[in-house]
């Protein structure tokens, strides 16, 4: 069996942060951005060398916005990269240039160690170690300093006899020094798995800043498949074999409980990218149902030197999705009781392709479902909570066009449901905060209409034929004529829930 560390799979909740820190801090190469295997609304990206080789791949799971994690018990809990001897130095300056956190130097198995901290808080080393250099790309980093591959990863384990038996049996490493309470595996390449005594310790929690899983090398799908039969006759631990296209893996958990990965080390990252293109094109897995909007759902990014968007800290929480030929039109998503900034970007970009979608994230929680305000009971809702959010909801188009400088004439609001009550109590609210809004299955919630002036705006309302909520609907497109809004209704051949016919209505409307 291929010897060595094939790459270490860890989780980011800051996509455009963590790209600047690998590839801008430390010069490696983006090679493949895909959507998530087990959830293609999940990005992963994939950083290493310039040719992508097994033994430089570090890959991140994007739970963009998510809960942090905390190392402990049953995981991986420090990523060393390997540098050249001598270039302790040279890092330290750079970080307190880049502004990057350091935790110090120290000396570990004879060699030097700089300690930094990720921006999701990953403890990153760089070590010293005269292991074979791969070629990374060129950019501001000296090649003499670059990084020159993975050094190795900790493993935090409760029963270390146990999982360093278990590794050093079945996947090419061999047992080598003991210092402190760290044994350490050493594969044939040189690279290590560090196996430290984490009796007592707490239990590690899954989340941003935490590793998923460490996976070690097998030459190619036979090897991998080989490995299975032969864990399989253990009867010890669940295996899980997978195709991921780019390599065939399968999942084990050793008996301290940390995810490790079997990876082939082929057929590899051009088998649907060019050496010279890697990492420009985001590609979904085969088995992805609808993967043009999945990707719409997807976190964007800039390379280093390339333009993104600088997040405003705001009202809501939102995210941006800008299509490459971008028309200036913007529409700004509420989402669906129970959804997320998200949800209706498919439907949205579906309606109007070349428009900037703006998605944004309800503050009310309810149960632990997202909302856009609160409700007493099916039906009876918080007029105080109603009319508050109005207010933040009108705040946030004014911040907007100041933080994003979005035009007002060609600014859209868009809600379904839930999202939709609250647009369609704002609109009558707040006149004016925006000018043009389409309103999908929306239902009167305002006890009390106040007797406002909307001349100038105009609403789509998309109501379901079967919806319960139907009458309300009407009542509420009722109250916005009645204020002097220029309101279009149609009736889709569904019920509450969203249809193939709303996009094509959305669309049409907004060319009039």
């Amino acid at each position: 069996m291929t010897s060595g560390i094939h790459h270490v799979t860890l989780i980011t909740g800051n996509v455009q942060a963590n790209v600047d820190f690998y590839v801008g801090f430390l010069g490696l190469r983006l090679v493949k951005r895909t959507g998530g295997y087990e959830d293609a609304r999940q990005l992963h990206l994939f950083y290493g060398d310039y040719a992508a080789s097994p033994g430089s791949l570090i890959t991140f799971l994007v739970w963009q916005g998510g809960s942090s994690g905390q190392a402990g018990a049953g995981q991986v809990s420090e990523l060393a990269l390997a540098i050249a001897p001598g270039s302790i130095g040279y890092w330290l300056e750079r970080a307190l240039t880049h502004q990057v956190k350091v935790e110090g130097t120290s000396q570990e198995f004879g060699e030097t160690v700089l300690r930094l901290r990720d921006p999701d808080g990953v403890i990153v080393k760089l070590v010293s170690a005269n292991l074979p250099a791969l070629t990374m790309p060129e950019i501001d980093i000296p090649a003499d300093h670059a990084i020159r591959r993975i050094r190795g990863v900790t493993l935090l384990s409760e029963v270390q006899e146990e999982t360093t038996a278990f590794l050093s049996r079945h996947f090419g490493f061999h047992p080598g020094p003991t210092e402190g309470p760290i044994q350490r595996l050493v594969s044939e390449v040189g690279d290590v798995l560090d196996i430290r005594d984490a009796a007592g310790f707490w239990p590690g929690a899954p989340g941003t800043g935490t590793a998923d899983h460490v996976a070690v090398r097998a030459n190619d799908a036979a090897e991998v498949e080989a490995t299975a039969i032969e864990l399989r006759k253990l009867n010890s631990s669940l295996t899980n074999l997978h195709d991921r296209q780019y390599f065939t893996s399968l999942y084990v958990r050793e008996p301290g409980n940390v995810l490790i990965e079997v990876a082939s080390d082929g057929p590899g990252f051009t088998l649907d990218e060019t050496l010279d293109k890697l990492g420009q094109t985001l590609f979904m897995p085969p088995d992805t149902p609808d993967p043009e909007a999945m990707k719409v759902m997807l976190p964007q990014f800039g390379l280093p030197g390339e333009e993104r968007v600088v997040y405003r800290d705001l009202i809501y929480k939102h995210r941006f999705f800008t299509p490459e030929d971008a028309d200036g039109t913007t529409i700004a998503l509420l989402h669906g009781t129970g959804g997320d900034e998200t949800d209706l970007m498919p439907l949205a970009h579906r309606a109007a392709p070349k428009a900037t979608l703006l998605g944004l994230r309800g503050r009310s929680t309810e149960s632990g479902v997202q909302r856009w305000f609160r409700s007493f009971g099916p039906s009876i809702f918080d007029q105080k909570d109603i009319r508050f959010e109005s207010g933040a909801l009108d705040a946030f188009f004014q911040e907007i066009r100041s933080a994003y400088r979005l035009d007002p004439e060609k600014t859209v609001a868009l809600g379904y449901s839930n999202g939709a009550n609250l647009l369609g109590a704002a609109l009558l609210l707040n006149p004016g905060f925006v000018r043009r809004a389409v309103l999908t299955r929306p239902v009167m919630v305002l006890d009390a209409v106040p007797e406002t002036d909307l001349t100038g705006t105009s609403v789509l309302i998309l109501l379901g034929k079967t919806d319960a909520f139907r009458p309300q609907g009407e009542k509420l497109a009722d109250a916005l004529r009645n204020r002097g809004a220029e309101v279009g209704v149609r009736l889709v051949a569904t019920g509450h829930d969203l249809s193939d016919e709303d996009a094509p209505a959305i669309g049409d409307w907004l060319l009039t």
